[in-house]
């Protein structure tokens, strides 16, 4: 019963039998049949099926919820009882925003290359990412939202903290003092950004729309020391240009608008050695961000 129960947990957490079967280490039929098995000595079903996967039922749901922890606890005690090796030539699959894993998880992993794990990183949104670590794709996630999937343990990381910046040469030539006429850099069209500062700390939206948009913060920060505007950043990505004049903050705040970043790992493998190294290094690390 415990190898159909474990099954099952795997199918509702992958959202396919397919995906389930590789994660599990066995045939798609086997993990067909383990999951009909259970469905006939529980008496209902417990999935959908459809051509994109499986859609849990209400039982499902409920019995996944009575699972989520005990399975987990008892995956942990099996591998304790049967010696689990160390992080040297593990591999761990990482995700995560390209600007925060460029400017500090990277370089904060130091430690876990040193111990001989060997790291693949996946750059995307969060939305994304969070989808592969479901299904077992990755087995870290840095997140930008937090995680509300079955299955996931996710953990408060590290506090962004934004800040309107410009060239000081681009700023000398303006009025400072009227933000509302500075040319903005943006992240996407809507301006999701620099809106977000400028309801927090002005009361209101942006006055116009950008003059640059580019998906890439990093490409901002390097328009913006350009000349070409003024654009919304993280403090993390702008700290030396501030610190040496290269930019300038146009409006610093003492009440900056901030987002909390997640780390995000599967319940069920958060204490393998590789991706429990990982994790406690990124902890350690991101109070000196």
């Amino acid at each position: 019963m415990l190898d159909l129960l474990h099954t099952f947990l795997a199918v509702y957490r992958a959202g396919t039998l397919t995906r389930a079967a590789e994660s599990l280490g066995l045939s798609q039929p086997t993990v067909t049949a383990q999951l009909r098995g259970l469905e006939s000595r529980i008496g209902q079903p417990l999935f959908v099926r459809g051509a994109r996967g499986v859609t849990p039922t209400a039982a499902a749901d409920d019995l996944a919820r009575r699972l989520d922890g005990p399975m987990d606890t008892l995956a942990g005690v099996v591998g304790g009882l049967l010696g689990t090796p160390g992080p040297a030539g593990r591999t761990l699959h990482l995700g995560g925003p390209a600007e925060l894993m460029t400017a500090r998880v990277l370089p904060s992993l130091a430690g876990t290359f040193e111990a001989g794990v060997s790291v693949r990183v996946r750059l995307g949104l969060a939305d994304d990412l969070l989808a592969e670590l479901s299904d077992g794709r990755l087995d870290l996630v840095v997140s930008a939202v937090r995680p509300r999937r079955a299955g996931i343990h996710a953990e408060p990381l590290y506090d962004e903290e934004f800040t309107l910046v410009a060239a000081p040469l681009f700023l000398s030539a303006r009025d400072r003092a009227d933000v509302h006429e500075l040319p903005l850099l943006a992240y996407a069209e809507e301006l999701p950004i620099v809106r977000r500062w400028w309801r927090h700390v002005l009361g209101g939206p942006p006055p116009r729309r950008a003059v640059l948009v580019v998906p890439d913060l990093r490409a901002l920060r390097a328009a913006a020391v350009a000349g070409i505007g003024a654009t919304v950043l993280p403090r993390y990505l702008v700290a030396d240009d501030l610190t040496d004049g290269t930019l300038t903050e146009v409006m610093p705040t003492d009440d900056p608008p901030i987002n909390t970043l997640y780390l995000a790992t599967r319940a069920a493998t958060r204490d393998e050695p590789h991706i429990a190294r990982a994790r406690a290094a990124l902890l350690s690390q991101a109070r000196l961000w």
